[in-house]
């Protein structure tokens, strides 16, 4: 069952467990016993939610607000083979040419047979 709040005029907020057909219903206040709207104070929880989908909203979030400057940009770490911020050239790949010209890679499968 769901976690509600509700405020009384005369105690303040408080909370209570409710099934979800009884959400819109007033609730009888814990210390002076009187009815008491349902209220939202709190942003809804998201402890059910995929961790990826949590990641995604607060950097939704996060972007919204206060979008990175360029420097900060250039100083994340991006995954190996990143095109957009490495400055360093991959090396060119050994090749090797037999007399019928023939191309062999000597270093990068040696198990395999060149065409």
């Amino acid at each position: 069952m769901p976690v509600y709040e509700y405020l009384c005029n005369d105690c303040g907020p408080f909370t209570d467990m409710r099934p979800m057909a009884e959400c819109d219903e007033p609730q009888e206040c814990p210390n002076c016993a009187t009815e008491a709207p349902r209220v939202i104070l709190t942003a809804p929880h998201f402890a059910c939610m995929p961790a990826e989908t949590r990641k995604a909203h607060a950097t939704n979030e996060r972007s919204r607000h206060a979008p990175m400057t360029l420097d900060q940009y250039k100083s994340t770490k991006h995954g190996a083979g990143c095109s957009c911020c490495s400055t360093s050239k991959k090396s060119a790949r050994l090749v090797t040419k037999t007399r019928s010209g023939a191309k062999g890679f000597p270093t990068a499968r040696p198990w395999m047979i060149s065409h």
